[in-house]
């Protein structure tokens, strides 16, 4: 089995930075010149990203209103769909590998996730 060495504490760190990732790395890779569903997918999820960050009940969340467990959920979800989307939308070259790795990546942050210990009754 694998190691499971991602807390919810590195976890939460690495969420704001991959959120702004998101917005700004179509620009910088210049995402989107055939399909610009390619470009656009990456700068919303990245918007929503930033949201389930500021909404999940982890240490650097704002308003703390949604499980950590919905969190990643969630990005196990977007993993998924990162790893389909560039194969039924027909993403190429820079398109297609952008959201392979990001969805490959999400999915084995997802997967070596450390689960929470849980308390112990007295």
């Amino acid at each position: 089995m694998f190691p499971r060495f991602i807390t919810k504490t590195i976890h939460a760190y690495l969420d704001y930075p991959v959120a702004l990732g998101l917005m700004a790395m179509p620009f910088l890779f210049g995402l989107g010149a055939y399909n610009s569903l390619a470009f656009w997918l990456s700068v919303a999820t990245g918007v929503a990203t930033f949201a389930l960050t500021i909404l999940t009940d982890h240490h650097l969340g704002v308003v703390r209103v949604l499980p950590y467990s919905l969190h990643l959920a969630v990005d196990g979800i977007v993993g998924i769909a990162f790893v389909v989307a560039p194969i039924i939308l027909g993403f190429a070259g820079i398109d297609f590998w952008y959201y392979m790795i990001l969805g490959l990546t999400v999915l084995a942050v997802v997967g070596l996730h450390q689960p929470e210990e849980e308390p112990r009754a007295v």
